[in-house]
């Protein structure tokens, strides 16, 4: 059994509460045991990051890109164990676990390359004499807090940044995944890391969350997860004076117009509300169809859900697996009753007690929901899409943009101005044509509008706005 622990400047910290990682698919099966440091300990990871952080800055650009590259290869090399442990304690399919591993490797690699390009500006001055720079610099010590959902490719893509532009890192992974956070902690570590540059501290949040938001030394924060946690963060967080970095929820529609590919678009409606389980932040959540097609479409959704499969996530076959945690599965079955008291009808899906006592979730499909319920408004995070009826394209745009949320939003037609319309008035980060709500492209910017973040956004080069600072230069000859 393999045994878990943070790792502080070099060094394992012994000691602390020991926990049990276990697997969501059969819950009596222990993956890995983990000890949860305290906050001393995470004092001392900010004091460790503090410590290397000028020589890590110091480092020339292109050396920290042939590190990340390095652990980019170690990760590919590494996939298939990855993949595998990743499932066993998240839930994902054994072929998304490994396709997100995969992820994770090329999200190193186009920050490895990013250490490359320019990092300032020249500028002409009003004066002869002068010589008139500007560069980009490191903020310093950074805290990432990432979630369980995608346990190795989030933290790829806010550690892999914060490490090329030359920022040390302290990092709070979920505590149900500590074994992936440990796979992608030795690549970096094999690959040539320097101790103390990154930091692992295992930990409840409401045991460690302060001391690695609030400590002086922390200069910015780095967050995803809920709501509550992340607003949480960012008053903490502000009123400290440092820099903050929020992606949070989301209730992501899908409009589905009258002239649509119905098959296709019933086919990325599944992916987008059923894969990975629904655990996704930009998961499609809400259905809006145009009444002329309603029934057609539903009728293509319903046969989806009802023949994907749902099981073993280790299993080939398996196209859904279960939902990560028993508090998770409680949380949608709470929403399915709601559903019911808010005279919904349930078309597919619902808990799947009969598989065993792992924590499964079949694809669900409700009508017949009044536009105030929970489950339409209500980030559910598992795989349950509600259908909601529109009798014109400006009645579906309204409905879709009815949320408090606004990360992503999907629209399927072959109107051209349609489309157009949808992507220019959506209020959404992301918008997509034709495609599932999910699935991202490592390259470009990634965010969310409204309460889905903070206003920042990561990824891609824009992924250098949050994690370096300005400094312009005048110098006199």
């Amino acid at each position: 059994m393999l045994e878990l622990s943070s790792v502080i400047a070099g060094r394992r910290v012994d000691g602390g509460t020991e926990a049990e990682d276990i697997s969501p698919a059969n819950p009596a099966q222990t993956v890995a045991r983990v000890r949860l440091a305290d906050a001393a300990a995470a004092r001392r990871a900010v004091d460790a990051a503090c410590a290397a952080f000028g020589q890590w800055r110091a480092t020339p650009a292109p050396e920290r890109g042939a590190i990340l590259h390095r652990a980019a290869n170690l990760v590919d090399k590494r996939a298939e164990t990855i993949g595998r442990d990743l499932t066993r304690e998240e839930g994902k399919t054994l072929a998304e676990g490994i396709g997100e591993t995969r992820r994770a490797a090329a999200i190193l690699r186009y920050f490895a390359g990013q250490t490359l390009e320019a990092d300032g500006e020249t500028y002409p001055s009003h004066s002869a004499m002068t010589f008139l720079y500007a560069r980009r610099e490191p903020l310093g010590v950074v805290t990432a807090i990432t979630p369980w959902n995608f346990p190795i490719a989030i933290p790829a893509w806010k550690i892999a940044p914060a490490l090329a532009y030359g920022n040390t890192v302290c990092w709070k992974p979920a505590e149900i995944v500590p074994l992936t956070a440990w796979h992608f902690f030795e690549a970096l570590r094999d690959g040539g890391l320097p101790d103390g540059v990154l930091n692992l501290v295992f930990g409840r949040g409401s045991e460690i969350g302060d001391a690695l938001v609030e400590s002086p030394g922390v200069d910015a924060i780095t967050f995803t997860g809920s709501n509550v946690v992340g607003r949480s963060v960012q008053l903490k967080a502000i009123a400290k004076g440092k820099k903050v970095q929020l992606e949070l929820g989301g209730k992501n529609p899908a409009v589905v117009l009258a002239d649509a590919d119905l098959v296709l678009a019933a086919e990325q409606v599944a992916r987008g509300a059923f894969l990975s389980a629904g655990q996704k932040c930009t998961a499609t959540s809400r259905v809006v169809v145009e009444q002329p097609v309603l029934d057609e479409f539903t009728d293509l959704l319903v046969e989806r859900a009802a023949s994907w499969s749902v099981g073993d996530p280790l299993n080939e076959a398996t196209r859904v697996g279960p939902l990560a945690s028993e508090s998770q599965l409680r949380t949608v079955e709470g929403y399915l009753a709601t559903a019911r008291a808010d005279g919904g009808t349930l078309l597919a899906g619902g808990a799947a007690a009969d598989l065993g006592s792992g924590y499964f979730v079949r694809p669900t499909v409700i009508a017949d929901l009044p536009p105030n319920s929970a489950v339409v408004r209500e980030e559910i995070f598992g795989p349950v899409a509600a259908l909601l009826p529109a009798d014109s394209f400006e009645e579906a745009l309204a409905l879709a943009n009815d949320t408090p949320y606004g990360l992503t939003a999907a629209v399927f037609t072959r109107d051209l101005r349609n489309a157009l319309g949808f992507a220019r008035e959506a209020r959404a980060g992301v918008v997509k044509v034709n495609q599932e709500s999910a699935g991202l492209e490592f390259h470009v910017p990634f965010g969310g509008m409204k309460d889905s973040s903070s206003g920042s956004r990561e990824q891609g080069k824009a992924a250098r706005e949050f994690f370096t600072q300005w400094k312009t230069v005048y110098v006199d000859a």
